[in-house]
């Protein structure tokens, strides 16, 4: 493909990726909600979402092609969130009302008083917002509760540690978030059953909550989600992105590893005297960060597994030191070439059963494609 045309091609679907989330409101405006997926465990759901209030599409402006894309990332662009909507979220017969700060987010913490079903993880909470005379608008979203049986949580990084990406090199983290499609992006070998296994467990019949942070934006998640699927990846409760910031009040994302540590923090807080597994890369700040979170939490952090994905020999001395530091912790930082690794040391462990173990041999040995 020649130079400009593939460059044409990356600016029109980098556009159409930002302009996606416009498309909700069918070009009518207004006020509008977008419910994030929720989490939580047996005593309590946490939800998030953002309220805008946003312009409508001229009926002037086609209703597709990359004109109505720019068109929407200007919408998205002009577009503010809503101070002090109310936000009636009901999950069952638990009910909570908050209001939106002064960006237009909402952070509910639903104390669950009246018990889910428990044949299922995945439950629907119903949303209601209403800002002034505006309102109500109506919307749902998927709430994942852990059971009460829990007895690890996986919490993963997914640029660079799932799938290929090249965050150490911006230009083509772009180009592969943005350009390639969801059934053209690379998982790395063994991923999949990797996951599976660790959803499982031991015993092969556990339902372990896997999180995944990314330090993409919002405007990928159905992208990433694609991606889980096709690659047979479980899908964990909730794909924890950031904002970049598309909006005049906030043009720059905070930092990644401010974001993800925070978060983290927050999972561990939550599902209270459940031990955890980290899964990270050595391409930027997973070790550090994972090492700040042992320290912090020495009794909660059973086993750190970075993935390497450069060679250099001065990041891998930095990584033995971080291992050096956490050393008289329980947890056990393992630097690794491949899933196999990784598998072999959850295998022994305890954390996976055999037949986890196997599906991962067999998995990172079957054709996968050249990597990048």
């Amino acid at each position: 493909m020649p130079a400009l045309r593939r460059a044409t091609l990356f600016v029109k679907r980098l556009v159409g990726i930002a302009a996606r989330p416009m498309k909700r409101d069918n070009g009518h405006g207004g006020l509008t909600v977008t419910p994030y997926r929720g989490y939580g465990s047996p005593q309590e759901a946490f939800l998030t979402g953002r309220v805008f209030r946003q312009a409508p599409l001229s009926k002037r402006v086609p209703r597709q092609g990359f004109l109505r894309d720019l068109v929407d990332v200007v919408r998205r662009i002009a577009r503010h969130g809503v101070a002090d909507a109310c936000v009636d979220i009901r999950l069952g017969d638990n009910h909570v009302c908050v209001a939106t700060d002064r960006d237009g987010y909402f952070d509910a913490q639903l104390p669950l008083v009246s018990p889910l079903p428990g044949d299922s993880a995945w439950h629907r909470a119903e949303l209601w917002v209403t800002a002034g005379e505006e309102g109500p608008m109506r919307a749902s979203v998927e709430v994942f509760i852990a059971s009460a049986e829990t007895d690890l949580l996986v919490i993963s990084d997914i640029d660079d540690t799932v799938m290929y990406t090249g965050v150490a090199d911006k230009l083509r983290m772009l180009y592969r978030l943005f350009m390639e499609r969801p059934d053209q992006r690379k998982a790395f070998p063994g991923v999949a059953a990797l996951y599976q296994a660790l959803h499982r467990g031991a015993d092969d019949r556990g339902k372990r909550p896997i999180l995944y942070v990314s330090r993409g934006p919002w405007a990928i998640y159905e992208m990433l989600e694609t991606f889980f699927q096709l690659n047979r990846i479980p899908v964990g409760p909730i794909l924890f992105l950031r904002e970049w910031g598309i909006s005049l009040r906030h043009p720059w994302p905070r930092r990644a590893e401010d974001h993800k540590q925070q978060l983290i923090d927050r999972m561990l807080a939550m599902f209270e005297g459940v031990p955890c597994i980290l899964i990270g890369d050595s391409g930027q700040h997973d070790p550090e960060v994972y090492t700040r979170i042992v320290k912090a939490h020495p009794d909660r952090v059973e086993a750190i597994y970075i993935r390497r994905v450069d060679r250099r020999v001065d990041r891998q001395r930095a990584i033995q030191v971080l291992c050096d530091q956490i050393r008289h912790t329980r947890c056990d930082l393992v630097l690794a070439a491949d899933s196999v690794l990784m598998a072999e040391h959850a295998h022994a462990q305890g954390y996976i059963s055999r037949h986890g173990l196997d599906a991962v041999r067999r998995d990172a040995m079957a054709p996968h494609g050249e990597s990048p």
